[in-house]
């Protein structure tokens, strides 16, 4: 039996957000950094980000982000999120990251 994606909820999508494990795999053996160790900052992120941008490489993407002191000494994590007109109102993560500064594209939201 294959195992089941977990599912974030995410008010800005007004739904949640999946992460398949083929993308947790991804995430872990590419951003080890964050994964496995601050898994449950990808949950808090898409729950309550400092900011949300346009991709500027995927242009279904939502890249949400948000700042963390302690272990990851003032860095973000920023969620990619793939969305939008040809997703069949399917939301899934593509990767995650830990950031000190974050990459271009338009805000569209930012906490204030």
């Amino acid at each position: 039996m294959p195992e089941q994606a977990t599912r974030f909820s995410c008010p800005y999508l007004n739904g949640t957000v999946e992460l398949t494990p083929e993308r947790e795999q991804h995430i872990t053996e590419n951003h080890p950094d964050l994964l496995p160790e601050h898994r449950d900052g990808l949950g808090e992120t898409l729950l309550d980000p400092d900011e949300i941008r346009c991709s500027l490489q995927f242009s279904s993407a939502l890249l949400f982000s948000k700042r963390y002191g302690g272990a990851l000494d003032g860095k973000n994590i920023v969620v990619v999120v793939m969305t939008g007109t040809n997703t069949n109102g399917r939301h899934w993560i593509i990767t995650a990251y830990v950031a000190r500064k974050l990459a271009g594209g338009k805000t569209l939201w930012r906490k204030n």
